[in-house]
């Protein structure tokens, strides 16, 4: 049984120390034998070091490195080729002087081992005259390989001014490469984001992006052939150890928490890093999400709660998807570029086409809503996990009394530094707090009579809900706040009552909640409720 190669990024070790690998070299060569410059958007933690690296070796001359892969039997000739890796995750980027610093120092230790000399100080400067002395060195073009190209702009999104003179130093630096075309072999990049060609790439505007494209679906992860082919012994080992919750056998259990990611709306792939982590601890945990959360993500989602809205099955456009802008960021096209969500369907039949984002897997779900919402709060991991467990009990239960006094102890929760005196604030509060805790809730559910603002079914009963906001002084009597959550309740049951929200699902067999919530600020909410059988 081949050993596993989690954490490792070379396939010269992988190969040679008899790792399991999974054989991508069909996607190395047909980008050899294709376009000159590419760009590939992933995740964290999917394989884009381990692919870079496979290119490297394929641009080595060792074609023996390659026998029993798909590449080594082709009419690649291996023809070995200077190359310029350059990892920007290495890259120190707390300043713009810094960065650039670093770039240089970064093309200096290759300047020297190749025993060359190259006066200049600027980074582009130096990494042309790189790119032409390797080409003069070696009479063969060069390859140039970026990987974690965004690396010192995201580092840094928490201050934007940092990260807007990041932008302007990698816009020089990339910029060069396109006037170098005479002396290149390969360009490939790789990032986590996708920054508009005209923010980053705006002088390297031949670009191939097959981030999207469905030939490459699979360049990167896991698919089921895959897991089957490589992984089998691995299963039957662990197949007898475990018994499974959910599914009848463990090859569905493995799908059910590190599946579902796709790039293209059919071509579903495995994490990989959450995979060999699970054949490794012999255990099912979050280990993608474990590996770290990118503070910039938390930060966004604090400020703007409403971000959670309907991300299931939320649609976009491919357009949003290819943007990423440092200072108009929005909270679906984050999530998908950095593997919180996915392309769960892709219709077509329109032009442009309209894509359909998803959460891709168990593991994402589970850790994700629990881990943001102990962020949300700025309380322990435990607390949430608590919470959820209380909330599921009272709505199994149609227990909504117990329901609002553990939604009364999160908000409470919530600092008073990120509450918006807005009843669109609180509907988007609850959405996400149910949502995080991992409840199915749809919002703005559209009816006859209206939009109801939030409905939660379940399998015996359904919850239509109604909010309600009233401005409050912190300093208002009982009295006064007794009339306004009177008011506000009476109101939003009349709202729910008048335009036949419950109609929609007369007939359904499930017994029927109506509930009003009405808020008065972060420590003051009440709730009435009526009953349909």
């Amino acid at each position: 049984m081949k050993k596993l190669p989690l954490g490792i990024q070379n396939f010269r070790k992988i190969i040679e120390g008899d790792y399991v690998y999974v054989d991508k070299t069909h996607y190395v060569y047909d980008i050899i034998n294709n376009a000159s410059y590419y760009f590939l958007s992933r995740p964290r933690r999917f394989g884009k070091s381990l692919l870079l690296d496979t290119i490297n070796e394929a641009f080595s001359g060792d074609k023996e490195l390659f026998k029993g892969l798909y590449i080594y039997d082709t009419d690649y000739n291996f023809t070995k080729h200077p190359v310029i890796r350059i990892d920007m995750s290495k890259i120190s980027n707390k300043t713009p002087e810094l960065l650039e610093k670093s770039l240089s120092e970064e093309l200096q230790k290759r300047i020297l081992s190749e025993k060359l000399t190259i006066t200049s100080k600027i980074p582009s400067s130096i990494f042309i005259s790189l790119i032409e002395a390797l080409y003069d060195k070696y009479q063969q073009r060069v390859v140039v390989l970026i990987d974690e190209y965004d690396k010192p702009i995201l580092d840094n999104l928490t201050n934007l001014e940092t990260a807007e003179a990041n932008r302007q130093v990698l816009r020089g630096f990339y910029g060069i490469l396109k006037s170098m075309d005479p002396y290149l072999r390969l360009t490939f990049i790789t990032g986590v984001s996708k920054f508009t060609k005209t923010s980053i790439f705006s002088e390297l505007n031949n670009l191939l992006d097959i981030t999207l494209m469905e030939e490459y679906a699979n360049i990167c992860g896991i698919d089921i052939t895959d897991l089957s082919k490589y992984f089998d012994a691995h299963i039957k080992n662990l197949a007898s150890l475990k018994k499974f919750k959910r599914y009848s056998n463990l090859h569905d259990e493995i799908l059910a928490w590190y599946d579902g990611y796709s790039w293209d709306g059919l071509t579903r792939v495995i994490n990989p890093f959450s995979l060999l982590s699970f054949f490794i601890q012999k255990r099912f945990a979050s280990f993608w999400y474990a590996s770290g959360t990118p503070k910039f993500l938390l930060d966004l989602l604090k400020k703007r709660p409403q971000g959670f809205m309907d991300l299931k099955n939320f649609e976009t456009s491919e357009w949003a998807l290819d943007t990423f802008d440092i200072h108009k960021m929005s909270a679906a096209p984050l999530l998908f570029q950095t593997g919180y969500l996915t392309i769960k369907e892709v219709q077509d039949k329109i032009a442009p086409p309209i894509y359909i984002l998803d959460i891709p897997n168990f593991e994402v779900s589970l850790a994700f809503n629990l881990h943001i919402l102990a962020e949300f709060t700025e309380t322990e991991a435990s607390f949430a996990e608590t919470s959820y467990r209380r909330i599921k009990e009272a709505l199994a239960n149609g227990d909504l009394q117990s329901m609002l006094n553990t939604m009364k102890a999160l908000f409470a929760s919530i600092p008073y530094q990120l509450h918006i005196a807005h009843e669109y604030y609180y509907h988007s509060i609850f959405h996400a707090l149910m949502n995080l805790l991992g409840f199915d809730i749809a919002s703005e559910v559209p009816v006859s009579g209206g939009r109801i603002d939030a409905v939660c079914e379940l399998e015996d009963k359904v919850y239509v809900m109604e909010f309600k906001y009233r401005n409050c002084k912190p300093d208002t009597s009982d009295e006064v706040k007794h009339k306004l959550f009177e008011t506000a309740l009476l109101e939003g049951m009349q709202q729910i009552e008048d335009r036949g929200y419950h109609k929609k699902y007369l007939g359904s067999g499930k017994t029927i909640y109506q509930a009003a919530f009405a808020f008065l600020g972060r420590d003051d909410i009440e709730m009435s409720f009526e009953m349909h059988t």
